[in-house]
């Protein structure tokens, strides 16, 4: 199996968990590096808990269609339709797979993962789904492939759970590190789903990249030491600003990628001012990219003068 589908967060995602986490640490001034570090430990290991969840609803909408033939076929006066359905969805190979796959299902109990509460939600998702054209095609189809199983899912993943308001509520019922991370979350299901469509084996993505484990922990440490620094000097650099209007947001970015300029001398500047400039798109003010690209690469450029920041790239 590739590398792409071992490894569940990479380093874009890494940064925006040492970034929500000293934004946090800026909202609650008692809060300790330790306890900064821990939690920031809690909200990577969320984001597996979350794909793990995510791919346990293949098996729970399963059983939901397997559940309404069984029904149907009880009727008093079932219709032929009812007494010979299309079992092509409920015999589906991926739900089989998961089901059946040992490492998984530990996972799944370890967790104490279940979609039998949501029941109500299965229901309305396997009635919408009924309606999609791609799902009608699938089920008109005939012949049946792993391969096929595996894109249908997909568009699943793909098409019906980002922007679903009954989800989001359901995930922020259950993790208050879910919030943000569904997105990212799906993309890795489908990424495991055309893994599993390939080969019919399903692997446990590994949390961290070889160090991106040692990056972050030192990202956030450093950004935590160093904060009110910082924070001093980027306030110093727009004089024309009062301290009240620089958003905390927007600061956090700045010190964040200063810091990491002056720490990891083999990330390239254009990355790192990229990175925080992406990241500002998603989580500060319309004007913040501007901002946070114009000051933070003057900040970084005048401490690279001063020989503070050291690059080898």
């Amino acid at each position: 199996m590739s590398k792409l589908f071992d490894i569940m967060l990479n380093r874009r995602i890494l940064r925006i968990k040492a970034f929500k986490v000293l934004y946090s640490c800026q909202e609650n001034p008692d809060l300790t590096l330790k306890e900064a570090l821990s939690s920031l430990e809690a909200s990577c290991e969320a984001t597996r808990d979350l794909y793990l969840y995510m791919l346990a609803i293949i098996p729970a909408l399963t059983g939901e269609a397997a559940r309404r033939i069984e029904a149907a076929r009880g009727k008093f006066n079932p219709t032929e339709e009812d007494l010979h359905p299309n079992c092509k969805f409920v015999e589906n190979g991926i739900s089989a797979l998961l089901s059946n796959d040992p490492d998984f299902e530990r996972l799944i109990q370890k967790k104490k993962f279940s979609w039998s509460q949501n029941d109500a939600f299965l229901h309305t998702l396997y009635e919408n789904l009924k309606t999609r054209p791609y799902y009608q095609e699938y089920m008109a189809r005939e012949g049946r492939s792993l391969q096929e199983d595996a894109a249908l899912w997909k568009r699943i993943f793909a098409e019906e759970f980002e922007d679903d308001e009954s989800l989001a509520a359901i995930l922020e019922d259950l993790s208050i590190h879910w919030a943000d991370d569904l997105a990212y979350a799906l993309g890795t299901c489908i990424r495991s789903l055309e893994e599993l469509g390939r080969s019919g084996r399903w692997k446990y993505p590994e949390l961290y990249q070889s160090d991106s484990r040692d990056f972050v922990r030192a990202l956030l440490s450093a950004s935590y030491g160093r904060f009110s620094e910082l924070y001093t000097l980027v306030a110093a650099s727009v004089p024309q600003w009062d301290r009240e209007r620089l958003f905390t947001t927007d600061i956090i970015l700045i010190a964040m990628g200063v810091t990491e300029a002056e720490t990891f001398p083999e990330i390239p500047v254009k990355v790192t001012i990229n990175e925080y400039v992406e990241i500002s798109k998603y989580y500060s003010t319309p004007k913040s990219r501007s901002f946070v690209n114009g000051l933070l690469d003057r900040l970084i450029k005048d401490r690279m003068q001063q020989g503070i920041i050291n690059k080898s790239v």
